[in-house]
């Protein structure tokens, strides 16, 4: 159980976050959704709010300095590099492969039909945005294909926003419950948080209840894996990798469908029911191998956990 002042911390955190998150998405609430031409902008803006809720408790309610937050949030290596980045080269190749494993389901359940030759559904959409250029729709989509690792690393400067707060800050301080009510609530609260967005259609193209049930849903699957990430290495970087991989292979299947094809972001999205099975698949297996078994304070710097008191 929960000592109270770990309660009110939690609190705090959650209503900032979700507090600030809906704030910089007023303005498409006030003004054409997801069309508005600050989408862009606000969305990214909004990833950093649970790293901004994160600095706050940290620094005016629990009293601790920048740097501590830095190692209590496994932002700061405390374990050899070469250990931190063979995690966060596994991250990366994982997440690749549970994206790609989702796509190959779609296409093998005949859900979306893809084209990998001429890429038609991309040539297609590049006709739609430059009409009067001939744009060799192959060569790009496997160039972008090709440059997923390296969006991966630099989408690095938005997933931390996200990562702090829930896999940094969050998840360690609910350690104390228990390692997977830690995962499951960190896991459900972040899916929750996207409620602003999900609620104008992002994602799912579900602007109501499913969609946002549809978000929690991904995000509780692809959160036991981020926070098992976080758990095992005892770092915020094979997360954070993780994030910006999956972030930057999510338009896969769209870079491959065929002419013609939208595929049904219910089911086939980056975040669609079927994208649940392979995320699934691999917490079974994890479990299976016993990787759900972790120390007293894994995840948690010795100093610091003593220090906040959880």
């Amino acid at each position: 159980m929960l000592k109270r002042s770990v309660t009110m911390r939690v609190s705090i955190f959650l209503v900032i976050a979700y507090g600030l998150a809906w704030i910089f998405a007023l303005p498409l609430w006030l003004q054409d959704g997801l069309q508005n031409p600050l989408f862009g902008l606000i969305a990214g803006a909004i990833m950093f709010t649970p790293l901004i809720s994160a600095v706050l408790i940290s620094t005016l309610v629990e009293g601790r300095s920048i740097g501590s937050l830095l190692v209590f949030s496994g932002l700061r290596f405390s374990r050899p590099f070469k250990t931190t980045l063979l995690w966060s080269l596994g991250a990366l190749v994982g997440t690749e492969i549970l994206v790609f494993s989702g796509v190959a389901i779609v296409v093998s359940l005949g859900i979306t039909r893809v084209d990998l030759v001429e890429f038609s559904g991309f040539a297609e959409l590049l006709h739609e945005e430059s009409p009067t250029k001939d744009l060799p729709a192959a060569t790009l989509a496997i160039a972008q294909l090709a440059a997923i690792p390296v969006g991966a690393v630099f989408n690095c400067l938005l997933t931390v926003g996200e990562e702090v707060g829930w896999r940094g800050w969050l998840l360690p301080t609910l350690r104390p419950v228990g390692a997977i009510p830690a995962l499951a609530v960190s896991s459900v609260v972040w899916g929750l948080w996207h409620a602003p967005l999900i609620l104008l259609g992002y994602n799912f193209d579900q602007p109501n209840a499913l969609g946002l049930a549809l978000m929690v849903g991904g995000c509780t699957f692809f959160g036991f894996l981020l926070g098992w990430l976080r758990l095992k290495s005892n770092s915020l970087w094979p997360p954070m990798i993780a994030h910006g991989a999956f972030n930057a292979a999510a338009g896969t299947l769209a870079l491959i469908a065929a002419a013609g094809e939208t595929p049904d972001l219910v089911t086939a999205g980056p975040l669609g029911i079927v994208a649940w099975i392979p995320m699934a698949v691999t917490l079974v297996f994890l479990a299976l191998i016993r990787q759900f078994r972790f120390t007293e304070h894994a995840g948690i710097d010795s100093h610091s956990f003593q220090k906040s008191g959880v």
